[in-house]
């Protein structure tokens, strides 16, 4: 069985993210929620967040026991950046990209060595 959560335009761009998803893919999802909890960074708090959301849906809508989850895939995309500007000399204008990110996690309830 298979169950998702997906964070929709997290503010931080995707390379930032993919740093600590990359961390822990192919985890078990409590040992990757332990190991989230002791990385010092703002995108471990998201993706944290978005594990805990996952193992939540699991448990829920399909009675996983969150012993049992083991994080299938967890990828981090980019999102459309908000575009802003920032005024320059001689009052010209120049562009702001703060980027975003979406993140999704899968967990699967089978441990696949495949990957």
């Amino acid at each position: 069985m298979e169950v998702k959560a997906i964070t929709r335009n997290a503010p931080m761009s995707a390379q930032k993210m993919r740093e600590v998803v990359r961390q822990v893919q192919g985890m078990r999802a409590v040992d990757a929620a332990a190991v989230l909890a002791a990385v010092p960074r703002k995108s471990a708090r998201l993706v944290a967040k978005t594990l805990k959301s996952a193992m939540a849906n699991a448990e829920h809508n399909h009675n996983l026991k969150p012993d049992v989850l083991w994080i299938k895939e967890a990828v981090a995309g980019t999102a459309t950046p908000l575009k802003r500007y920032v005024a320059k000399a001689r009052g010209s204008a120049g562009p702001v990209l703060k980027r975003r990110c979406h993140i999704r996690i899968v967990l699967s309830d089978q441990f696949n060595l495949d990957q």
